[in-house]
């Protein structure tokens, strides 16, 4: 008769080969003594080696028996590991998290979630991409991203969306110029200056908030360049090609030759959201939320 090994065997050999006493072993199995011997001969048949020594005063293990055992107890060890490992799957403890952010977000709010991530969710990976506001919203709806750090007064249907921060703006000045903290009464002393703005096509709302910072003032800005980096924005303003309102948290991590003043006097302020996919799939996304809505 032809057999093949299957799980059963193996377990069947390895609590025999642990108890070394076939009665004892059955016991364990819940099974007969006589349907165990009949499981660990048919591995013997297939194996085409006997696993145990057998007299009718004790049982041990043949050399290729104890060979057998440790091959068994790192498989079974080996199932054990793949059980734990997609339990955590299936509650979001580890996997892979795509996450979109814009520059401002990486100042506070990315780290501070990554160090909580590894704290509490140390299996979760993170893949970080800068990019701006419409293409994560593009790239959310698109499941190519699971979290997104945007600024947009609301975002469709579908899509999610939770304040994490809120932001004060300030001025942006070559390093330079003659205004500085101590003489800087509003924003109405730039009147005459370029300005660089923020691409009004990534963020219309955003686009118009800074524009009524000024209007507010009783002015209209002269906008000069666009664009979506704010490393091109103060690389543009450290040229002396103009100045620029841009989020607080932006003045960090930037080593360049121009400077920042915080525009107390204004009540406008910039909020961060994150955004995700109401139907995503990814099991780490609830555990994401749930920290930075938590934290928020």
């Amino acid at each position: 008769m032809s057999y093949q090994i299957e799980l059963r065997h193996l377990k069947y050999f390895k609590v025999l080969a642990e108890e070394l006493k076939f009665r004892l072993a059955a016991e364990k199995l819940f099974i007969s003594q006589p349907g165990l011997t009949r499981q660990i001969q048919q591995m013997e048949e297939i194996f085409k080696v006997p696993l145990f020594d057998r007299t009718k005063r004790k049982v041990e293990l043949t050399t290729a028996g104890i060979y057998l055992k440790e091959e068994v107890d790192f498989i079974f060890n080996h199932l054990d590991t793949i059980k734990k490992h997609l339990e955590n799957i299936g509650a979001g403890k580890e996997t892979e998290l795509r996450i979109g952010f814009l520059g401002s977000a990486a100042q506070n709010v990315i780290p501070e979630l990554i160090l909580r991530l590894n704290k509490d969710y140390p299996g979760i990976q993170t893949l970080l991409e800068e990019m701006p506001n419409k293409l994560q919203l593009e790239f959310i709806e698109k499941d190519k991203l699971d979290l997104g750090f945007v600024r947009l007064p609301r975002v469709p249907n579908g899509i999610a969306q939770h304040r994490v921060f809120q932001d004060s703006f300030s001025l942006v000045l070559p390093e330079n110029h003659p205004i500085n903290t101590s003489n800087f009464q509003n924003i109405r002393q730039l009147s005459a200056e370029s300005f660089i703005f923020f691409s009004s096509e990534d963020s219309p709302q955003y686009y118009d908030l800074i524009m009524g910072i000024c209007e507010d003032k009783g002015f209209r800005p002269k906008v000069f360049h666009k664009s979506v980096s704010a490393l091109t924005i103060f690389k543009l303003v450290e040229q002396g090609l103009g100045v620029a309102i841009v989020p607080t948290s932006l003045q960090h991590g930037y080593n360049l030759r121009i400077k920042f003043i915080e525009l107390k006097d204004i009540p406008q302020r910039t909020e961060l959201s994150v955004i995700w996919k109401e139907s995503n799939r990814n099991p780490a996304l609830k555990n994401v939320i749930s920290l930075l809505i938590g934290s928020a």
